[in-house]
């Protein structure tokens, strides 16, 4: 009986030893990163409503910002722009106008950095100053931050949190930035697609072309092109 006992303890302690291996390599070495969660990081909202969060990533293609804003009006829809800080000082008009159409505003960076290789100062260097200036200028406190190309780690959770941020990701990545293919962005963004997702998309000109569509499929579904915050039920 006590050999048996200290097989199975054995063999437990053996499991649990294994995990936290496997947690060490998947997390690089911080066990107590796997909580996500509890980090304000959200890849999408809650699928109880009908709305469907659009984000448009922006550090370039002033241009194309307008198009998309006067789509967006043809077709009742709402979405949030996370700007990068370095477009938005060159572009400040252009910001107001996102946001005087009734559009959200989130932080994007202010150099688009790779923030999981940065310190949690540096985190704290690339995105507040960002967040201030967009506050500045929309004179509305910014909750939510995107990483650009979706790079984090635990310092820039943890800078997120002490600026009363949001991490957002996404359900849905159009990569815009990379295909042309009208067909293949509207494919990537509708198919199967349900409330509470966030679609990632860019003011590219394919999606400017694609964008449209996009929308009509999403009325046509019974859904609501929103903000990411209202996806988030706030």
């Amino acid at each position: 009986m006590k050999s048996k006992f200290i097989s199975i303890f054995t063999n437990a302690v053996l499991m649990a030893v294994v995990l936290a291996v496997t947690l060490v390599g998947i997390f690089g070495g911080n066990a107590a990163a796997v909580s996500f969660e509890n980090k304000n990081l959200y890849y999408s909202g809650k699928d109880d409503g009908n709305s469907v969060g659009l984000m448009f990533n922006v550090y370039e293609s002033t241009e194309n910002v307008i198009k998309i804003l006067d789509i967006l009006d043809e077709y009742e829809a709402k979405a949030t722009f996370f700007i990068g800080g370095s477009w938005a000082d060159d572009n400040v008009d252009t910001v107001r106008e996102i946001y005087s159409r009734g559009h959200e505003l989130g932080s994007h960076g202010y150099f688009h950095k790779d923030h999981s290789k940065m310190t949690y100062d540096q985190n704290m260097e690339e995105i507040r100053p960002s967040v201030k200036l967009l506050e500045m200028i929309c004179g509305r406190k910014i909750s939510l931050f995107a990483p650009p190309s979706g790079a984090f780690a635990e310092n820039t959770l943890s800078a997120c949190a002490a600026l009363d941020l949001k991490a957002i990701m996404w359900s849905r990545d159009t990569i815009d930035w990379r295909d042309k293919d009208v067909n293949l962005i509207i494919k990537r963004a509708t198919e199967n697609l349900e409330t509470g997702e966030f679609v990632l998309m860019h003011p590219k000109d394919v999606t400017v072309q694609a964008l449209p569509e996009i929308l009509t499929y999403i009325r046509e579904h019974g859904k609501n092109a929103d903000t990411v915050s209202m996806c988030l039920g706030e």
